[in-house]
């Protein structure tokens, strides 16, 4: 049977973009030697997950980056582009399930990258599953395809750019929300002196009515 590669899996926390878990496929035998790149690209996409949709492939290079968040994780690989699309989504979704089966209440807790390095093998078992094009391997798998035609299409630098422009705006909000904490405080300063320089000038004007009233010659 023909298989195509999935050259790189990865599982992380959605929360902070943690990697729990991977999967590298040509590192060591003549696979791409920018893999290392295109790990970087993977990890910029886990920090732009907030308000990113729950499925997507991205475009980059001669290959896309398909991915799907599950709960608290989101499962990620890099196919070459001639992978089919419903074979990479139902692929994630396994290893996805699995994951959230295994390990679900110690996802939060974990603090150090790939802590569960051990999962390796259910991805590899699920990469030969799902890679194999065989009939027999297509029809093992069909009933778990799904329609990916609504599924998002976008372009690495598109995810990016968008994630600069968020820091930018998130930049502009603060400094608008510290704009705004000053001006409040100024506003109370001036206040507060307003109602000094009133009490003030309340205080002398009766200081000078009674020095009149006093001196004033009673008839």
């Amino acid at each position: 049977s023909f298989q195509f590669r999935m050259e790189l899996t990865l599982i992380a926390r959605v929360s902070d973009g943690l990697i729990l878990a991977t999967s590298i496929e040509g590192a060591g035998d003549g696979g791409d030697v920018n893999m290392v790149k295109y790990s970087t690209q993977a990890k910029t996409i886990f920090k732009r997950l907030a308000g990113a949709p729950p499925m997507q492939s991205i475009e980059s290079g001669p290959y896309f980056f398909h991915y799907v968040t599950k709960g608290a994780i989101c499962a990620l690989c890099l196919c070459e582009k001639a992978f089919p699309r419903k074979l990479a989504f139902a692929f994630l979704e396994d290893i996805a399930q699995e994951f959230s089966n295994q390990y679900s209440t110690r996802i939060d807790s974990v603090v150090r990258p790939y802590h569960f390095l051990e999962f390796d093998q259910y991805i590899q078992q699920a990469k030969r599953k799902y890679a194999d094009r065989s009939r027999y391997a297509l029809g093992a798998v069909q009933n778990e395809l799904q329609d990916v035609t609504r599924i998002m299409v976008s372009n690495i630098e598109d995810v990016i750019h968008r994630g600069e422009a968020l820091n930018i705006l998130e930049s502009r909000a603060s400094d608008l929300n510290e704009m705004s904490r000053k001006y409040k405080e100024d506003a109370k300063a001036l206040n507060r002196k307003s109602t000094i320089f009133k009490v003030a000038v309340t205080v002398g004007s009766l200081a000078v009515l009674l020095l009149i009233f006093r001196f004033l010659p009673i008839f």
